[in-house]
């Protein structure tokens, strides 16, 4: 009896390891639908510029087009926060923070969402904004609530249980932008004090849209002094 030259592995062989910190990422919906349709507009009202006009009109629409498109795109499409178990990731129109869980310090919301690290910097959540209006409907809706339940203590008959109950949501009504604010402080109090959750703030410059952004501004500027 011949042995094989090849044995099959063992059953309890370890396969190669999930990735262990997954990213919960958050952005503002109505600035991505914003932003997508501004683009749509700057690039058919641009596109039609360079094909069909006369003299300096293709060159001023380049222009124009390498300085609106990245910052349109920086403040409306590129907005994001990133969020695992070890760091938050807040990308911002001309920045990229990286700050681990160790060197939060707090999260405040007042008109705007802001993260404060442990040497007191104060960095925006852009991608988070604070919705006034979505507040005062939260509360509105918190407040109808509690008097609805209240009258419903107060001498209504007691109607017999539904066989198959709608589950109700307990607790405060709450902002999304709140409620968001509020799970990242969740992962703060839970990882704050984890050893892979230690480390330095960085901050990076985001390049890709200072420099097409600068290079258009530069080029208008030299086409309308230009007589």
């Amino acid at each position: 009896m011949t042995t094989p030259d090849h044995q099959p592995p063992a059953p309890d062989t370890p396969s190669s390891p999930e990735p262990q910190f997954k990213d919960r990422v958050y952005r503002s919906p109505s600035g991505v639908a914003g932003g997508a349709l501004l683009l749509a507009i700057a690039a058919w009202l641009g596109i039609d510029a360079l094909v069909t006009g006369e003299g300096r009109t293709p060159w001023v629409a380049l222009a124009a087009l390498l300085l609106l498109v990245p910052l349109v795109a920086a403040f409306t499409l590129r907005p994001a926060v990133h969020a695992n178990e070890q760091r938050l990731r807040i990308r911002n129109p001309f920045r990229v923070i990286t700050l681990p869980w160790g060197t939060v310090e707090a999260f405040r919301s007042g008109y705007s969402n802001e993260v404060l690290d442990k040497a007191g910097t104060k960095y925006q959540v852009w991608a988070v904004p604070v919705s006034l209006r979505a507040r005062n409907r939260a509360a509105r809706k918190e407040a109808r609530g509690g008097t609805a339940g209240a009258r419903g203590r107060l001498g209504q008959p007691r109607q017999a249980p539904h066989p198959h109950p709608t589950p109700v949501a307990t607790g405060p009504v709450r902002a999304q932008g709140d409620q968001i604010i509020d799970e990242l402080r969740e992962l703060v109090e839970a990882h704050a004090k984890d050893p892979q959750a230690q480390g330095e703030v960085s901050v990076r410059w985001a390049y890709e849209v200072l420099a097409p952004a600068a290079a258009g501004a530069v080029l208008l500027a030299i086409l309308l002094s230009v007589a």
